[in-house]
């Protein structure tokens, strides 16, 4: 615990992050400030990582969670830093929602993060961004909660237990998304999100460090490699420009929030409205800024009755599924011609269950992962359904992951990323296999389904991995919008045939 210890150490920059590895784009930024300005930098990692996959080994849990904590440590010390400190909150299954975030955490989480602050005393406090379209809800929450510890930690009235209180400076969140311009004048180009308003701080990568003799975009690359259970690891060795710049949005300076320009959105959905409210109650309205994009009109089709159930072998055969064949589009990571990565999917319903046949090109094999979780890693099928309609995270909604293959040698399925995740015993699978893909086939009985399905809305999406070493390359999906797998406002309508 951070109060038992008897000399805290100082750091001059603190960053909280959700996860180890949540540091690692802005390492070249903590390793020139250490070099150019002699600014230590701390970091602060909510979780230890234990409820993500591994690309290195067989490892899960706590396990894993000591396996992420030395990486992360050797990552950061390719920046100088030495402290890392841990609030052993825990990391659960990928979700967009902050709110489900919180829940899983605690109350005593901002508690902790004022405590850590006071014990540091940082003068820049650095976090991830806190806006809540397509980014993990960890992320969320995790600078939700070092905005308001940054503003707490000088308040003598609040958490008076956890020390002496201390005023930092300055705020700054990470802006990943940002594409300013390339080369060192990205440093002095003065721009501002295009979102939120707010200043830009930019930091160029192609620095040559001369103590490592070389660029501290090829450092933070170096860093990066170190998260062998990410898949990182397989990232190219060296780097080559042009580089651009580190992008961190100024949120707080001086120790008052920087200012902008309030655009109001209406007809926000629950999980914006539920930031804006946030925003307007920690002072700092203009975050949620456009926080809510324009959602295409999502697809639709409808599912047929089936005469008779569809025989569980993997093929779409002549007259087991009547209804039209659905596209899958790409979503994320490479894109590759279709003779390599191409899928389409079909439904049926037929008493009281559903029938889900998707058909994938793929012309290379991932690797057999030898238990049945964390698909998303090699070639893999996902089936998510929101039985009502309505759902602002996927905790009310069914998904479902399928490997076609496994290291036994059969298919498998599980349910992931929802309120059961884990074994899916009633539900049954089967996998065809042919020359330049496979084919998957599900029936899941829509008992399993955590309300009736009275306005089903759904996505079927397909991961493709061309290596062996369980990190995928492209994602593929019917509704590929966002985070088309954790989304449900993304979600295409199925109606009733």
């Amino acid at each position: 615990m951070l109060d038992a210890w008897a000399v805290p150490p100082h750091v001059d920059v603190l960053f909280v992050g959700a996860h180890p590895d949540d540091e690692y784009q802005s390492l070249s930024t903590f390793g020139q400030w250490r070099e150019r300005l002699g600014l230590t930098t701390g970091v602060v990692t909510v979780t230890r990582g234990e409820g993500g996959g591994n690309a290195a080994g067989p490892e899960k849990g706590a396990a894993l969670g000591r396996i992420r904590e030395a990486e992360e440590r050797e990552a950061v010390a390719h920046a100088g830093i030495r402290d890392v400190f841990y609030l052993d909150r825990p990391d659960f299954w990928y979700t967009l929602s902050a709110p489900l975030t919180a829940r899983a955490w605690g109350p005593d989480t901002l508690r902790r993060m004022v405590e850590t602050i006071r014990a540091t005393t940082p003068t820049t406090v650095v976090t991830m961004d806190p806006r809540p379209f397509n980014q993990h809800g960890g992320h969320q929450l995790a600078a939700r909660l070092a905005v308001e510890a940054f503003r707490l930690a000088a308040d003598p009235a609040a958490f008076p237990e956890t020390g002496a209180p201390w005023r930092a400076s300055r705020l700054l969140t990470q802006n990943w998304g940002l594409r300013g311009p390339v080369g060192p004048g990205c440093a002095t180009a003065g721009l501002r999100d295009p979102a939120t308003g707010l200043p830009q701080l930019g930091v160029w990568e192609g620095v040559r460090s001369p103590r490592h003799r070389g660029t501290w975009a090829q450092r933070e690359r170096d860093a990066e490699r170190a998260y062998r259970t990410q898949g990182f690891a397989s990232r190219p060795a060296k780097v080559a420009g042009p580089f651009g710049c580190d992008w961190f949005s100024v949120v707080f300076d001086g120790g008052r929030p920087v200012a902008a320009p309030v655009v109001e959105q209406a007809g926000l959905r629950p999980l914006y409205a539920e930031f804006r409210d946030w925003a307007r109650a920690v002072g700092l309205p203009w975050l949620a800024n456009r926080a809510q994009p324009d959602y295409p009109e999502p697809p639709a089709t409808t599912l047929p009755v089936a005469g008779r159930a569809p025989v569980l072998d993997g093929v779409a055969s002549p007259g087991e599924y009547a209804g039209p064949a659905l596209r899958l589009a790409h979503w994320e990571g490479e894109r590759c011609a279709a003779a390599d990565c191409a899928a389409t999917a079909r439904l049926a319903r037929h008493g009281d269950d559903l029938y889900v046949q998707v058909e994938v090109t793929d012309e290379a094999r991932g690797a057999a992962l030898g238990e049945c979780e964390r698909h998303w890693r090699t070639d893999a099928v996902e089936i998510a359904l929101d039985p009502r309609g309505d759902s602002d995270d996927t905790s009310t909604t069914f998904k479902l992951g399928v490997l076609p293959y496994t290291a036994r040698g059969g298919p498998c399925a599980a349910r992931d990323a929802d309120a059961r995740q884990g074994p899916a015993p009633r539900v049954r699978v089967a996998a065809a296999a042919h020359h330049g893909g496979y084919g998957v086939e599900v029936r899941i009985p829509l008992a399993l389904l955590p309300a009736p399905p009275a306005a089903l809305r759904a996505n079927v999406l397909v991961y493709d991995s061309d290596t062996e070493d369980r990190t995928g390359q492209t994602r593929l999906a019917w509704s590929p919008f966002g985070s088309a797998q954790a989304d449900p406002y993304v979600w295409g309508q199925v109606r009733r045939g």
